[in-house]
């Protein structure tokens, strides 16, 4: 027979349990909006690092050469590799399934404030904000 104290303390475990299970990871590789790139995210320290694992089109087509961060404004840096490049820095837990920090964009060389949240089991909300003018885009789980 259940004592009248214990159903208190059933209830708080199931509320619990369900409360862990609608948490959702990051990780994993995610496929950009526009389907041009592959971004594989993992658990880095407390928050989570992001590179790029994939592209559409992984040659310059003007070389011929492995694409590079060619807009980068730093020029020892703009000879790195877009495929291993890191996309995220400073990443960390802001609210549950959701980080925030930085995020680098390679089509303009420029970093910018930005979110990444876990909508739903495959699907990724990425933000970044220039002062008050904010864009986002949602990218979805690859490979599942």
């Amino acid at each position: 027979m259940f004592s009248r104290f214990a159903l208190p303390f059933v209830l708080l475990a199931a509320l619990l349990g369900a409360a862990s299970t609608h948490a959702q990871s990051a990780d994993g590789t995610w496929l950009t909006q526009a389907g041009d790139a592959r971004v594989k995210i993992s658990k880095c320290g407390g928050g989570i690092c992001g590179h790029i694992v994939w592209l559409r089109d992984p040659y310059d087509t003007a070389t011929g050469q492995p694409a590079t961060d060619s807009k980068n404004p730093n020029p020892a840096l703009a000879k790195r590799p877009m495929i291993g490049l890191p996309l995220f820095s400073d990443m960390q837990p802001s609210a549950p399934n959701k980080w925030s920090g930085q995020i680098y964009n390679a089509d303009d060389g420029s970093t910018y404030a930005s979110s990444v949240t876990v909508t739903g089991a495959d699907s990724l909300r990425v933000e970044g904000c220039v002062g008050a003018l904010c864009g986002g885009e949602t990218w979805t789980r690859a490979g599942r």
